[in-house]
């Protein structure tokens, strides 16, 4: 599957949108997200997971241009994702 990036993919100039978990889930999105049309950018990260034994796990961290969120956001949740908030 070929990655869809803004012209620079400086995750700081991104918006990051969801943080899959799981190898098939990053597919499922990478797909929804291209089938939108929808600009991307995905990079491995970690995050903490666990509430009694939190651990550092890896994750695929998806990222798009601030003006897409909105619309990213709307997809995520069309197709019963839960798109990342600060905080949330």
């Amino acid at each position: 599957m070929e990655e869809q990036q803004t012209e620079s993919p400086d995750s700081a100039e991104l918006t990051l949108i969801y943080i899959a978990k799981k190898l098939k889930e990053a597919v499922a999105l990478e797909e929804l997200l291209t089938a939108a049309a929808i600009e991307y950018h995905v990079e491995p990260d970690t995050y903490r997971g666990g509430i009694i034994f939190a651990t550092e796990r890896i994750g695929a961290f998806f990222y798009v241009d601030p003006s897409d969120v909105g619309q990213a956001h709307d997809l995520l949740k069309k197709n019963s994702y839960k798109p990342y908030e600060l905080g949330g």
